[in-house]
């Protein structure tokens, strides 16, 4: 007797499906015109025909993309437009399901505006791995798996999935995948492959370490660094950021000064007292530094003024070569001396400026070249530059634009060459330390400076055509002249 055939695994028949974000409705004039309503905002999708307008209400429980994508009919490319719309301002969610069945496999939020589901093909022959970035975390009640090198983030409704997943953390053969039970479905695994939460593996190298997993940028990058970057960022997360008092319904407000230790206290005022006479210029210099979120646009500061800012605050002062670690046999390694300190000598923070109004100074987008003191221009879009100077007035809460914004962006590579699990808390102390040289020599030079919290990765990415992970914002500073104090004042 012929033995029994092995059993293949089940292919799990899968199709995605737009729909509309649970915080997000559609309202249609009677002219026609729709709006996509989410909290406190609106958004104008345009002009859509009464057929469209009642088709589109499948959003809310999913319109397969197969249904009206690539459009044949006129209909179909109205539907097109506005889900793409909808895309573009990244209202929409999609859902991964079995072909014959409501349930949900997976459901893919984007986490920032433009996303659309792409899944390449996969050949049998092909070896994937989950990359090295990839973790799966429990939010709420929820499994959800994402990666900081995903504008998507995706949630795991089936445990099956989550398992399959998982044991992608040794490297897999498609065929071979397809015969095991529990397959979650090659329509997953290109989405996944497409987000980098996987990555096809080379032949040659197929132990999947990090030397395997993009260029020699992201090898420099440890998993918890560039997950930091990218939460604590605007542009590559959905989460709720900034000044939104999550916790003031849970939680008194902490006091501004801590309470004292118990124990004998050593009275330092008499001493302070006696010096209180002899101030110098530096401790004046502190006690005038403040934050200007106002800038008057009538008198702007002048080219001559930035000349001097820049040269005080970030200009290199020398340079040299050292070997590693005195090591003869090693390398030469270039380093600078600038006005302010740095981890190591590293000094990976560069400018660049988003010029409003300067006096002598043209309107755009500029870097500071710190070693020939030099602004050189970069190509952008206007309304890049006016979305990164509305994005900084609004996280200023300013009446007006600011003059010049100076967004810190940092060459991570130069110092996670060197240091090991630290290298980011590092480029934020520099970044601190910048920033504080920044505020100094703006009350020196009686100008207003304001340090601004957050920053936006992806846009400054499409402002200079650098990926996120090679040089990237990590911090920005507003400058210009402040308004001065009237009699009224």
């Amino acid at each position: 007797m012929r033995a029994p055939a092995k059993k293949r695994g089940q292919k799990i028949a899968s199709a995605i499906a737009a729909r509309l974000n649970p915080r997000v409705t559609l309202e249609a004039q009677a002219d026609g015109n729709v709006a996509a309503r989410f909290d406190a905002y609106a958004a104008g999708l345009g002009k859509f025909s009464a057929e469209a307008l009642n088709r589109v209400r499948g959003l809310r429980t999913g319109l397969p993309l197969a249904s009206f994508s690539p459009p044949r009919k006129a209909i179909d490319r109205e539907i097109d437009l506005l889900v793409r719309r909808l895309a573009d301002r990244g209202l929409l969610e999609y859902r991964l399901g079995r072909a014959r069945g409501k349930d949900d496999l997976v459901v893919i939020e984007p986490q920032a505006p433009g996303y659309w589901p792409q899944s390449p093909k996969l050949p049998d022959s092909a070896t994937i791995a989950l990359s090295r970035f990839a973790y799966m975390r429990r939010r709420g009640n929820d499994m959800v798996l994402e990666s900081p090198r995903a504008i998507a983030l995706f949630k795991i409704c089936d445990p099956k999935v989550a398992a399959a997943i998982a044991a992608l953390s040794a490297p897999q053969k498609i065929g071979r995948m397809r015969r095991q039970p529990g397959f979650p479905g090659i329509e997953l695994l290109g989405l996944l492959l497409d987000s980098n939460i996987l990555f096809k593996v080379d032949a040659k190298a197929s132990d999947g370490r990090r030397s395997n997993e993009g260029d020699e940028n992201l090898v420099l990058w440890d998993f918890h660094d560039l997950l930091f970057h990218t939460h604590s960022t605007e542009g590559r997360q959905a989460n709720p950021l900034g000044g939104l008092y999550p916790y003031a319904d849970a939680i008194a407000p902490p006091p501004a000064v801590r309470a004292p230790w118990p124990g004998p206290k050593i009275d330092l005022n008499p001493f302070s007292a006696a010096t209180s006479d002899s101030n110098s210029p530096c401790i004046k210099l502190l006690s005038e530094r403040h934050s200007t979120r106002d800038f008057d646009d009538e008198q702007p500061i002048t080219l001559a003024e930035l000349a001097k800012f820049l040269e005080g605050a970030a200009r290199v002062q020398s340079k040299w070569t050292s070997k590693l670690d005195f090591d003869r046999d090693s390398p030469d390694i270039e380093y600078t001396a600038r006005p302010y300190p740095a981890a190591g000598s590293a000094y990976e923070l560069e400018l660049y400026l988003n010029v409003a109004n300067c006096d002598g100074l043209q309107r755009g987008f500029y870097h500071y070249d710190a070693d020939r003191h030099a602004l050189v221009a970069i190509d952008t879009h206007e309304q890049a530059r006016e979305a990164q100077l509305g994005a900084a007035e609004f996280a200023m809460d300013a009446s007006n634009s600011t003059q010049i914004l100076i967004t810190i962006a940092a060459r991570f590579s130069r110092i996670s060459w060197k240091y090991s699990s630290i290298a980011y808390s590092l480029i934020l102390k520099d970044v601190g330390v910048l920033i504080q040289t920044l505020y100094l020599m703006a009350a020196d030079m009686d100008l207003g400076g304001c340090a601004i919290g957050t920053s936006n990765i992806d846009l400054f990415s499409k402002m200079t055509g650098i990926d996120f992970h090679v040089e990237g914002p990590v911090g920005q500073f507003a400058l210009g002249r402040g308004f001065k104090p009237t009699a009224a004042d």
